[in-house]
Protein backbone atom coordinates (compact mmCIF):
# COMPACT_ATOMS: atom_id res chain seq x y z
CA UNK A 1 0.00 0.00 0.00
CA UNK A 2 1.49 3.39 -0.99
CA UNK A 3 1.86 5.81 1.92
CA UNK A 4 -0.09 9.05 1.73
CA UNK A 5 2.09 12.12 1.20
CA UNK A 6 0.72 14.51 3.80
CA UNK A 7 2.37 17.80 4.68
CA UNK A 8 2.16 16.83 8.37
CA UNK A 9 4.16 13.64 9.00
CA UNK A 10 2.24 10.90 10.79
CA UNK A 11 4.80 10.77 13.58
CA UNK A 12 4.02 14.42 14.48
CA UNK A 13 0.32 13.61 14.90
CA UNK A 14 1.17 10.43 16.82
CA UNK A 15 3.39 12.48 19.12
CA UNK A 16 0.56 14.90 19.92
CA UNK A 17 -1.69 11.96 20.81
CA UNK A 18 0.93 10.15 22.91
CA UNK A 19 1.89 13.23 24.94
CA UNK A 20 -1.76 13.87 25.79
CA UNK A 21 -1.16 17.54 26.56
CA UNK A 22 -3.45 18.99 23.89
CA UNK A 23 -7.20 19.55 24.42
CA UNK A 24 -9.31 16.44 23.94
CA UNK A 25 -10.96 17.72 20.76
CA UNK A 26 -7.50 18.31 19.28
CA UNK A 27 -6.42 14.78 20.12
CA UNK A 28 -9.61 13.46 18.52
CA UNK A 29 -8.83 15.41 15.33
CA UNK A 30 -5.32 13.96 15.25
CA UNK A 31 -6.77 10.48 15.64
CA UNK A 32 -9.30 11.14 12.89
CA UNK A 33 -6.55 12.39 10.56
CA UNK A 34 -4.46 9.26 11.10
CA UNK A 35 -7.50 7.03 10.53
CA UNK A 36 -8.46 8.92 7.37
CA UNK A 37 -4.90 8.68 6.10
CA UNK A 38 -4.90 4.90 6.40
CA UNK A 39 -8.28 4.67 4.63
CA UNK A 40 -6.91 6.56 1.64
CA UNK A 41 -3.82 4.40 1.16
CA UNK A 42 -5.50 2.05 -1.31
CA UNK A 43 -6.72 5.01 -3.41
CA UNK A 44 -3.17 6.23 -3.81
CA UNK A 45 -1.85 2.75 -4.55
CA UNK A 46 -4.38 2.23 -7.36
CA UNK A 47 -3.43 5.58 -8.82
CA UNK A 48 0.30 4.85 -8.75
CA UNK A 49 -0.28 1.50 -10.44
CA UNK A 50 -2.34 3.13 -13.18
CA UNK A 51 0.45 5.63 -13.84
CA UNK A 52 3.05 2.88 -13.93
CA UNK A 53 0.99 0.97 -16.49
CA UNK A 54 0.59 4.01 -18.73
CA UNK A 55 3.20 5.48 -21.04
CA UNK A 56 4.84 8.48 -19.32
CA UNK A 57 3.67 11.87 -20.58
CA UNK A 58 6.91 13.77 -21.05
CA UNK A 59 7.82 16.98 -22.75
CA UNK A 60 10.08 16.14 -25.69
CA UNK A 61 13.63 16.26 -24.31
CA UNK A 62 16.00 14.72 -26.87
CA UNK A 63 19.17 12.75 -26.21
CA UNK A 64 21.26 15.95 -26.21
CA UNK A 65 20.19 18.28 -23.36
CA UNK A 66 19.59 21.93 -24.42
CA UNK A 67 22.35 23.26 -22.14
CA UNK A 68 24.97 21.22 -24.05
CA UNK A 69 23.77 22.67 -27.36
CA UNK A 70 23.84 26.15 -25.83
CA UNK A 71 27.43 25.61 -24.70
CA UNK A 72 28.45 24.37 -28.17
CA UNK A 73 26.75 27.29 -29.88
CA UNK A 74 28.59 29.67 -27.59
CA UNK A 75 32.04 28.08 -27.57
CA UNK A 76 32.43 26.12 -30.82
CA UNK A 77 35.84 26.52 -32.45
CA UNK A 78 34.52 27.09 -35.98
CA UNK A 79 31.65 29.03 -37.48
CA UNK A 80 30.30 25.84 -39.08
CA UNK A 81 30.06 24.10 -35.70
CA UNK A 82 28.42 27.13 -34.09
CA UNK A 83 25.81 27.33 -36.85
CA UNK A 84 25.10 23.60 -36.63
CA UNK A 85 24.62 23.73 -32.85
CA UNK A 86 22.43 26.84 -33.14
CA UNK A 87 20.30 25.18 -35.82
CA UNK A 88 19.76 22.01 -33.73
CA UNK A 89 18.99 24.12 -30.65
CA UNK A 90 16.44 26.23 -32.55
CA UNK A 91 14.76 23.12 -33.96
CA UNK A 92 14.63 21.29 -30.61
CA UNK A 93 13.32 24.42 -28.86
CA UNK A 94 10.55 24.76 -31.46
CA UNK A 95 9.69 21.07 -31.12
CA UNK A 96 9.58 21.27 -27.32
CA UNK A 97 7.38 24.35 -27.55
CA UNK A 98 4.92 22.59 -29.85
CA UNK A 99 4.94 19.48 -27.67
CA UNK A 100 4.71 21.06 -24.25
CA UNK A 101 3.87 24.78 -24.27
CA UNK A 102 0.08 24.56 -24.31
CA UNK A 103 -1.44 26.44 -21.40
CA UNK A 104 -4.36 24.34 -20.18
CA UNK A 105 -5.02 25.55 -16.64
CA UNK A 106 -8.30 24.02 -15.48
CA UNK A 107 -9.08 23.92 -11.77
CA UNK A 108 -12.03 23.45 -9.48
CA UNK A 109 -12.06 23.88 -5.71
CA UNK A 110 -14.77 22.06 -3.80
CA UNK A 111 -15.92 23.21 -0.37
CA UNK A 112 -16.90 20.08 1.54
CA UNK A 113 -18.56 22.39 4.12
CA UNK A 114 -17.35 20.42 7.09
CA UNK A 115 -16.09 23.46 8.98
CA UNK A 116 -18.07 25.06 11.77
CA UNK A 117 -16.73 28.50 10.88
CA UNK A 118 -17.03 30.61 7.73
CA UNK A 119 -13.75 30.11 5.90
CA UNK A 120 -14.82 31.13 2.38
CA UNK A 121 -11.47 32.87 1.98
CA UNK A 122 -9.75 29.46 2.13
CA UNK A 123 -11.56 28.40 -1.05
CA UNK A 124 -10.25 31.48 -2.84
CA UNK A 125 -6.71 30.97 -1.54
CA UNK A 126 -6.70 27.35 -2.64
CA UNK A 127 -7.99 28.35 -6.08
CA UNK A 128 -5.33 31.05 -6.43
CA UNK A 129 -2.61 28.78 -5.06
CA UNK A 130 -3.36 26.02 -7.56
CA UNK A 131 -3.21 28.56 -10.37
CA UNK A 132 0.09 30.03 -9.20
CA UNK A 133 1.64 26.59 -8.85
CA UNK A 134 0.44 25.52 -12.30
CA UNK A 135 1.92 28.73 -13.78
CA UNK A 136 5.21 28.18 -11.93
CA UNK A 137 5.70 24.77 -13.54
CA UNK A 138 4.42 25.95 -16.92
CA UNK A 139 6.54 29.12 -17.09
CA UNK A 140 9.81 27.76 -15.75
CA UNK A 141 9.74 24.04 -16.60
CA UNK A 142 7.36 23.92 -19.59
CA UNK A 143 5.19 21.48 -17.65
CA UNK A 144 1.49 21.44 -18.50
CA UNK A 145 -0.13 20.54 -15.17
CA UNK A 146 1.33 17.84 -13.00
CA UNK A 147 0.91 15.06 -15.58
CA UNK A 148 2.36 17.34 -18.33
CA UNK A 149 -0.79 16.76 -20.36
CA UNK A 150 -3.15 19.38 -18.97
CA UNK A 151 -4.88 17.27 -16.34
CA UNK A 152 -7.58 19.15 -14.43
CA UNK A 153 -6.75 20.26 -10.89
CA UNK A 154 -9.27 19.34 -8.20
CA UNK A 155 -8.87 20.81 -4.74
CA UNK A 156 -10.96 20.06 -1.66
CA UNK A 157 -11.07 22.32 1.39
CA UNK A 158 -12.77 22.17 4.81
CA UNK A 159 -12.47 18.39 4.84
CA UNK A 160 -14.15 17.73 8.15
CA UNK A 161 -11.75 17.41 11.11
CA UNK A 162 -8.69 16.78 8.98
CA UNK A 163 -5.37 18.04 10.36
CA UNK A 164 -3.38 17.84 7.16
CA UNK A 165 -2.91 18.72 3.53
CA UNK A 166 -2.18 15.89 1.13
CA UNK A 167 -2.24 14.59 -2.42
CA UNK A 168 -3.99 11.23 -2.45
CA UNK A 169 -3.11 10.31 -6.02
CA UNK A 170 -6.16 11.96 -7.54
CA UNK A 171 -6.98 15.09 -5.57
CA UNK A 172 -5.35 17.81 -3.48
CA UNK A 173 -7.08 17.88 -0.10
CA UNK A 174 -6.76 20.54 2.61
CA UNK A 175 -8.08 20.40 6.15
CA UNK A 176 -8.58 23.29 8.56
CA UNK A 177 -6.59 24.36 11.56
CA UNK A 178 -8.16 25.02 14.92
CA UNK A 179 -5.90 27.74 16.30
CA UNK A 180 -4.67 25.35 19.01
CA UNK A 181 -2.11 23.24 17.14
CA UNK A 182 -2.39 24.30 13.48
CA UNK A 183 -3.47 27.55 11.85
CA UNK A 184 -4.63 26.06 8.55
CA UNK A 185 -3.12 24.88 5.28
CA UNK A 186 -4.65 26.64 2.28
CA UNK A 187 -3.08 30.05 2.92
CA UNK A 188 0.47 28.67 2.58
CA UNK A 189 1.50 28.70 -1.09
CA UNK A 190 4.54 26.52 -0.39
CA UNK A 191 2.23 23.87 1.14
CA UNK A 192 0.08 23.85 -2.01
CA UNK A 193 3.26 23.77 -4.12
CA UNK A 194 4.62 20.91 -2.01
CA UNK A 195 1.52 18.74 -2.49
CA UNK A 196 1.25 19.61 -6.20
CA UNK A 197 4.89 18.55 -6.60
CA UNK A 198 4.16 15.12 -5.12
CA UNK A 199 1.94 14.54 -8.14
CA UNK A 200 4.73 15.76 -10.45
CA UNK A 201 7.02 13.12 -8.94
CA UNK A 202 4.35 10.45 -9.48
CA UNK A 203 4.13 11.33 -13.16
CA UNK A 204 7.89 11.51 -13.75
CA UNK A 205 9.99 9.11 -11.68
CA UNK A 206 7.47 7.73 -9.15
CA UNK A 207 10.03 7.57 -6.35
CA UNK A 208 8.59 5.04 -3.87
CA UNK A 209 7.79 6.63 -0.53
CA UNK A 210 10.22 4.83 1.74
CA UNK A 211 13.85 5.02 2.95
CA UNK A 212 16.23 7.15 0.84
CA UNK A 213 13.91 6.99 -2.17
CA UNK A 214 11.12 8.52 -0.09
CA UNK A 215 13.45 11.11 1.43
CA UNK A 216 14.44 12.17 -2.10
CA UNK A 217 10.73 12.36 -2.95
CA UNK A 218 10.09 14.62 0.07
CA UNK A 219 13.17 16.74 -0.60
CA UNK A 220 12.25 17.34 -4.24
CA UNK A 221 8.76 18.50 -3.34
CA UNK A 222 10.12 20.69 -0.53
CA UNK A 223 12.55 22.33 -2.97
CA UNK A 224 9.91 22.90 -5.63
CA UNK A 225 7.28 23.89 -3.09
CA UNK A 226 9.52 26.65 -1.74
CA UNK A 227 10.29 27.89 -5.27
CA UNK A 228 6.61 28.66 -5.88
CA UNK A 229 6.92 31.47 -3.31
CA UNK A 230 8.20 34.78 -4.74
CA UNK A 231 10.35 35.70 -1.75
CA UNK A 232 11.28 32.39 -0.19
CA UNK A 233 13.00 32.18 3.21
CA UNK A 234 13.62 28.42 2.88
CA UNK A 235 10.94 27.56 5.45
CA UNK A 236 8.30 24.97 4.53
CA UNK A 237 4.99 25.69 6.24
CA UNK A 238 6.00 28.90 7.98
CA UNK A 239 3.11 30.03 10.16
CA UNK A 240 1.42 26.64 10.06
CA UNK A 241 1.78 26.23 13.83
CA UNK A 242 -0.70 28.05 16.05
CA UNK A 243 0.44 30.62 18.58
CA UNK A 244 2.01 28.96 21.61
CA UNK A 245 3.44 26.01 19.68
CA UNK A 246 7.23 26.07 19.73
CA UNK A 247 7.95 25.89 16.01
CA UNK A 248 8.82 28.35 13.22
CA UNK A 249 7.72 26.04 10.40
CA UNK A 250 7.54 22.35 9.52
CA UNK A 251 11.00 22.19 7.97
CA UNK A 252 13.92 24.52 7.31
CA UNK A 253 15.64 23.72 4.02
CA UNK A 254 18.56 26.01 4.83
CA UNK A 255 19.17 24.74 8.36
CA UNK A 256 17.55 21.35 8.92
CA UNK A 257 16.58 20.47 12.48
CA UNK A 258 15.89 24.10 13.47
CA UNK A 259 12.22 24.71 12.51
CA UNK A 260 10.43 22.13 14.66
CA UNK A 261 11.16 18.42 15.05
CA UNK A 262 12.04 18.60 11.40
CA UNK A 263 14.43 17.02 8.92
CA UNK A 264 17.93 16.02 10.03
CA UNK A 265 21.34 16.98 8.73
CA UNK A 266 22.66 13.61 9.89
CA UNK A 267 21.43 10.37 8.38
CA UNK A 268 19.34 8.09 10.57
CA UNK A 269 18.83 4.49 9.54
CA UNK A 270 15.23 3.87 10.59
CA UNK A 271 12.77 1.01 10.21
CA UNK A 272 9.85 1.28 7.82
CA UNK A 273 7.53 1.70 10.81
CA UNK A 274 9.22 5.00 11.71
CA UNK A 275 8.27 7.69 9.20
CA UNK A 276 8.44 5.14 6.35
CA UNK A 277 12.13 4.70 7.02
CA UNK A 278 12.78 8.40 7.65
CA UNK A 279 11.31 10.06 4.55
CA UNK A 280 10.78 13.37 6.35
CA UNK A 281 13.60 12.96 8.85
CA UNK A 282 16.36 12.21 6.32
CA UNK A 283 15.08 14.63 3.67
CA UNK A 284 17.10 17.37 5.39
CA UNK A 285 20.28 16.03 3.76
CA UNK A 286 19.27 16.55 0.09
CA UNK A 287 17.31 19.66 1.17
CA UNK A 288 20.46 21.33 2.41
CA UNK A 289 22.32 20.23 -0.73
CA UNK A 290 19.67 22.01 -2.82
CA UNK A 291 19.94 25.17 -0.71
CA UNK A 292 23.74 25.18 -1.03
CA UNK A 293 23.61 24.58 -4.79
CA UNK A 294 21.03 27.34 -5.25
CA UNK A 295 23.06 29.89 -3.27
CA UNK A 296 26.37 28.93 -4.87
CA UNK A 297 24.90 29.27 -8.37
CA UNK A 298 23.13 32.47 -7.38
CA UNK A 299 20.12 34.25 -8.84
CA UNK A 300 16.63 32.81 -8.62
CA UNK A 301 16.58 29.13 -7.65
CA UNK A 302 14.09 28.33 -10.44
CA UNK A 303 16.64 29.58 -12.98
CA UNK A 304 19.75 27.95 -11.46
CA UNK A 305 19.52 24.89 -9.23
CA UNK A 306 15.84 24.22 -9.99
CA UNK A 307 16.29 23.18 -13.66
CA UNK A 308 19.22 20.95 -12.68
CA UNK A 309 17.14 19.12 -10.07
CA UNK A 310 14.23 18.89 -12.50
CA UNK A 311 16.41 17.40 -15.25
CA UNK A 312 17.79 14.86 -12.79
CA UNK A 313 14.30 13.76 -11.73
CA UNK A 314 12.81 13.67 -15.23
CA UNK A 315 15.79 11.79 -16.69
CA UNK A 316 14.00 8.55 -15.68
CA UNK A 317 17.37 7.13 -14.63
CA UNK A 318 16.55 6.66 -10.94
CA UNK A 319 15.44 3.19 -9.81
CA UNK A 320 11.71 3.00 -9.15
CA UNK A 321 11.93 -0.15 -7.00
CA UNK A 322 12.29 1.79 -3.74
CA UNK A 323 16.09 1.56 -3.71
CA UNK A 324 17.07 4.93 -5.18
CA UNK A 325 19.87 6.46 -3.10
CA UNK A 326 21.09 9.95 -2.31
CA UNK A 327 24.29 9.22 -4.23
CA UNK A 328 22.41 8.17 -7.37
CA UNK A 329 20.36 11.35 -7.35
CA UNK A 330 23.41 13.49 -6.55
CA UNK A 331 25.25 11.91 -9.50
CA UNK A 332 22.34 12.78 -11.80
CA UNK A 333 22.30 16.42 -10.67
CA UNK A 334 26.06 16.62 -11.24
CA UNK A 335 25.59 15.06 -14.68
CA UNK A 336 22.85 17.61 -15.45
CA UNK A 337 24.63 20.67 -14.05
CA UNK A 338 26.39 21.88 -17.19
CA UNK A 339 28.52 24.96 -16.43
CA UNK A 340 27.51 24.75 -12.75
CA UNK A 341 28.94 21.27 -12.22
CA UNK A 342 31.63 22.38 -9.73
CA UNK A 343 29.13 24.28 -7.58
CA UNK A 344 26.66 21.41 -7.53
CA UNK A 345 29.40 18.95 -6.58
CA UNK A 346 30.56 21.30 -3.81
CA UNK A 347 27.00 21.45 -2.46
CA UNK A 348 26.72 17.66 -2.26
CA UNK A 349 30.22 17.30 -0.82
CA UNK A 350 29.17 19.63 2.02
CA UNK A 351 26.50 17.07 3.05
CA UNK A 352 28.98 14.16 2.96
CA UNK A 353 28.73 13.00 -0.68
CA UNK A 354 29.42 10.27 -1.86
CA UNK A 355 27.67 8.91 1.24
CA UNK A 356 29.70 5.87 2.31
CA UNK A 357 27.58 2.81 2.91
CA UNK A 358 28.96 1.88 6.34
CA UNK A 359 28.00 4.70 8.64
CA UNK A 360 25.88 5.66 11.61
CA UNK A 361 25.82 9.32 10.60
CA UNK A 362 26.73 11.21 7.46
Amino acid sequence: MAPLCGIIPEYVLEGIIEKGLAPQHTIHRCQFTLKKTKQLQDVRERHRQSIAAAQPQQTSQGIIPPYILETLARNATTEQKREAASHILAYSTKHRTVAGRIHQLSRTVYDTQNSQTDLTNNVNKCYDGLGKTYDFYFNFFQRNSFNNNGIKLDGFVHTRDLYNAFYNGEELVFGDGDGVIFDGFTDKLDVIGHEFSHSVVDYTNRLPYQFQSGALNESFVDAFGIMTVDQANWLIGEGIWAAGVNGRALRDIKNPRTAFEDAQRDFKKLPLSNDQGGVHINSGIPNRAFFLAATKIGGYAWEGAGPIWYRALSSLKLPTNGKATFKEFADLTIESAGEHVDKVQEAWTAVRYPFPEKRHEL
